[in-house]
């Protein structure tokens, strides 16, 4: 039986394959790497991050939906990790970041059981845009004196950043030698093929300078060999000051891989289920806890490399684990790598998460949108480091908006029939409301009301305008669907329309089914 809430779960885990070996494989050699430089990202010590990519990546496996979804540490989670934990010693940071692994593990298990995945859709489409850009914004402002090779004085990160960037004598050129040559591999392999191994080549190269050129800068330094201790001897204490953070990063890290998912399924048809995915997260998070990491999401980059690689099911994920765990035993060869090929690494992840096209286009599209996403970004900015508040004022404006606007259905006679044309804000909070104004329409009859006497075939035809609606997410395009089906049981044909303003698609909608 299955324990998610829906039907008799009838499928077996199913059987490896070549190709799922393959394709974990591959993505195992770039996860390695980035789980070091993750983990540093979250203050922490690097070798934390191959816990996290290992035993949490072979239970996501065997309880996940998706074939293709890849766990595991990433920059947006590390990054409200570290913003979520207090200012403490390394020691104690660590005990306090698997116990933020535990309460992400707990929430997200909740939402699952609870079949509560569309919490998630609090954070509107602009809000998340909003947030991951300027989230993006802060990794990279983070990096950079790593990558520089300076030590700037205390102070917040931003700050940081422009010292670096202006106080050229404070520079180390071997450690920009080493980042500009892991970008160029990183950014530039991609570009030859979705497979090139540019960041495993980055890590050797790296390797190999440290130790034959005697490089004097920052290196990773001590990295334990052997399999993650297993315990959950931690500071319960602390839970209260850690409730907040970690039920932000359990919403805000599954917005991502949900979206991922889903698309994925889209294109393959496979069948996915957000709450099953939850519980899959959950449990990997808490298995996270007990290796002594952090908290664990989906990557989006690890997601595409699994499904180019040729990955099957979601034995892939399984194995991409188990190769992390055959490497634990001979990590320390990691230890003299430069931390500037790490921030290179972070660097060229979070790059591509800065939208500011997609900022500009949603202006164009819809400013009420567009000032939620603006906003939001914003909020990043000046709050950081506790960047998850951030997110706090993205839904409360969201709120806010939603109250104070809400939506209004235009109906119009056009041409090819009836235009439906919804303006406002619309998202998951009204998105019930909009196809409840609709069906009321159909069920009374007030469509005929706006079609001339002499139109042929009146009302008929019915077109739902969508111009003015910045995104169309899986939600309103399910329910759009459904909408159809119910038209054409009346013999009537509902189709929609979803022009981007620009040449940006900021994103695509799913075709009627």
């Amino acid at each position: 039986m299955s324990f998610y809430g829906g039907e008799v779960e009838r499928s077996v885990f199913p059987r490896p394959s070549v190709a799922d070996a393959v394709a974990g494989t591959s993505v195992a050699l770039v996860l390695i790497p980035q789980s070091l430089a993750y983990a540093e990202l979250a203050g922490l010590p690097p070798y934390l991050g191959l816990y996290a990519a290992s035993l949490p990546l072979l239970v996501f496996a065997l309880l996940a939906s998706s074939p293709y979804l890849q766990t595991g540490p990433v920059a947006v989670t590390s990054l409200l990790t570290l913003s979520a934990l207090p200012d403490v010693p390394v020691d104690e940071l660590v005990g306090l970041a698997s116990l933020m692994a535990v309460l992400v593990g707990v929430f997200r298990l909740l939402l699952g059981v609870g079949r509560l995945g569309r919490i998630v859709k609090l954070m509107c489409a602009p809000v998340v845009m909003g947030f991951t850009s300027g989230a993006a914004v802060i990794i990279v402002a983070s990096q950079l004196p790593k990558t520089l090779g300076s030590k700037p004085p205390e102070g917040s990160v931003m700050t940081g950043a422009l010292w670096s960037l202006t106080n050229p004598s404070a520079l180390s050129g071997s450690a920009m030698a080493l980042a500009a040559l892991t970008l160029v591999l990183f950014i530039g392999g991609r570009r030859l093929h979705p497979l090139f191994p540019g960041v495993l080549i980055a890590v050797v190269v790296g390797i190999v300078w440290s130790r034959s050129l005697d490089y004097q800068g920052v290196i990773v330094g001590s990295v334990p060999e052997g399999l993650p201790p297993l315990g959950l001897s931690l500071p319960w204490d602390q839970t209260g000051t850690l409730l907040i953070g970690a039920l932000v990063i359990a919403l805000v890290g599954f917005a991502e891989p949900a979206s991922i998912a889903r698309s994925f399924a889209n294109e393959t048809g496979e069948t996915w289920d957000a709450n099953r995915e939850l519980v899959a997260s959950g449990v990997a998070n808490l298995v996270a806890a007990a290796c002594g990491a952090y908290p664990v999401g989906g990557s989006f980059s690890r997601s595409s490399v699994n499904r180019l690689a040729g990955a099957k099911t979601r034995c892939s994920g399984g194995f991409t684990g188990l190769v992390v765990l055959a490497f634990l035993p001979f990590a320390s060869v990691l230890e003299p790598l430069p931390t500037a090929v790490l921030g290179a690494i972070v660097c060229g992840a979070a790059a591509k998460l800065v939208k500011p096209v997609q900022l500009v286009a949603l202006w164009k599209r819809s400013r009420l949108q567009a000032l939620l996403a603006w906003s939001t970004a914003a909020s990043v900015l000046l709050l950081a480091p506790r960047i998850e508040r951030a997110v706090l004022v993205g839904i409360v404006l969201t709120v806010i908006v939603h109250l104070a606007t809400g939506f209004k259905l235009n109906v119009r006679h056009g041409p090819d029939g009836l235009v439906l044309r919804p303006t406002g804000l619309l998202w998951t909070a009204n998105i019930a409301n909009l196809t409840r104004q609709i069906e009321v329409y159909l069920d009374e009859g007030r469509f005929e009301a706006y079609a001339p006497d002499q139109v042929e075939n009146r009302a008929d035809d019915v077109v739902i305008d969508l111009s003015e609606m910045a995104f169309v997410d899986e939600d309103l395009a399910d329910a759009l669907g459904r909408l159809a089906g119910r038209f054409a049981d009346q013999g009537r044909t509902l189709r929609w329309i979803h022009e981007p303003a620009s040449s940006t698609k900021l994103l695509a909608s799913a075709a009627p089914s």
